[in-house]
């Protein structure tokens, strides 16, 4: 599979053929994506044919569209049958896209689609990047609305724990960066607090962004909503958020899915405040997404803005983050778990 290769091996791929000929591949792999290798014209015909097969490691089970089309949602098989989602979601000045950096994941969170599955593997590096690489070349064709024809911000917000699969997360944000160009402040790897990892991250030398999942200040709450809790306790957390931000001078995101009755009390909301205040860091809201297993539901309208002016009235800055995509099971796992997949072994945007 091409994009499994290391791209400064490509030229292993290509033994009877000149050596400029891996550069053409490498940059037709990252800098100029194509959904097909029929598209890299500058590749002798016998060529491509030979590469078509190894082009994508993954095919497209199922895609979905919202939001006048600016919101975009793949189901992929990867080449062993595990399936993974990810989601392009095109802004007038940006467009990011959600991707994931496991099969599955061994967290647990209770109000996850994706925790829901348990963990079946990590993903390589070149799977990760392939999830870039694919909406950019969908979007050479198919362009969204009314966005930048290419992917400028990546969020590790999909299936998976990042830093859990941290050499293949950091070996795929190294591509993104320098072979794909993508600046490596519009990267953001989201933790549930997998404290190790974070630690690490502070000593690689981009400074992307960090987004830490709390969910609760309490600690007993929290072990109930994000069971990493018992291993890395909140205040190890925190401690180590902290160092991220003064170490990188990067600010760090706070994320908190609100859920009715279990952490939008003002009392949750008076301690993500003092949190934020402490570390310098933005909290990010939105409303849980319901899944079929879990009996979680989003509150109310006046419950959301009650916790959130609690926040602001306690000096925390703070965002209610959009909910793109909602009728098209947007949040991580919903799709895999809502789906029936075809499996015809297409590619199609």
């Amino acid at each position: 599979m091409l994009y499994l290769t290391e791209p400064d091996r490509l030229g292993d791929l290509l033994e009877d053929q000149p050596a400029y000929r891996a550069t053409q591949l490498r940059e037709w792999l990252y800098e100029h994506p194509v959904l097909s290798t029929q598209a890299m014209t500058n590749l002798p015909e016998s060529l491509r044919n030979l590469l078509a097969e190894d082009l994508w490691p993954f095919t497209v089970d199922v895609a979905q569209s919202a939001d006048a089309g600016e919101t975009v949602k793949w189901l992929l098989r990867c080449h062993d049958g595990a399936p993974i989602e990810t989601v392009l979601m095109g802004y007038r000045s940006r467009t990011t896209i959600c991707i994931s950096s496991q099969v599955g994941c061994a967290m647990g969170c209770t109000f996850c689609a994706t925790g829901q599955f348990g963990f079946d593997r990590h993903l390589d590096a070149g799977e990760i990047t392939a999830q870039v690489a694919y909406a950019n070349a969908v979007m050479s064709e198919y362009p969204l609305p009314h966005s930048p024809p290419r992917v400028s911000n990546v969020v590790f917000m999909g299936m998976g724990e990042p830093l859990a699969n941290y050499g293949n997360t950091i070996e795929s944000i190294r591509r993104m960066i320098e072979e794909m160009g993508i600046s490596a402040r519009g990267i953001t790897v989201s933790t549930v607090g997998f404290v190790p990892g974070m630690r690490r991250l502070i000593e690689e030398p981009w400074p992307v962004n960090l987004a830490v999942s709390l969910h609760s200040t309490i600690p007993s709450e929290r072990s109930k909503l994000v069971p990493i809790n018992d291993r890395y306790p909140i205040d190890e957390v925190v401690e180590a958020a902290g160092e991220y931000y003064l170490r990188k001078g990067r600010r760090v995101s706070l994320e908190w899915t609100l859920i009715a009755g279990e952490n939008d009390s003002d009392e949750e909301a008076i301690g993500l405040a003092r949190i934020a205040r402490q570390i310098h860091a933005h909290v990010n809201v939105i409303s849980v997404n319901p899944t079929p297993l879990s009996n979680d539901e989003p509150p109310d309208r006046d419950a959301i803005r009650r916790f959130v002016g609690t926040l602001r009235r306690e000096g925390a800055n703070v965002t209610i983050r959009d909910t793109r995509g909602k009728e098209i099971d947007a949040a991580c796992g919903q799709l895999r778990m809502r789906s029936e997949p075809h499996r015809d072994g297409s590619l199609r945007p």
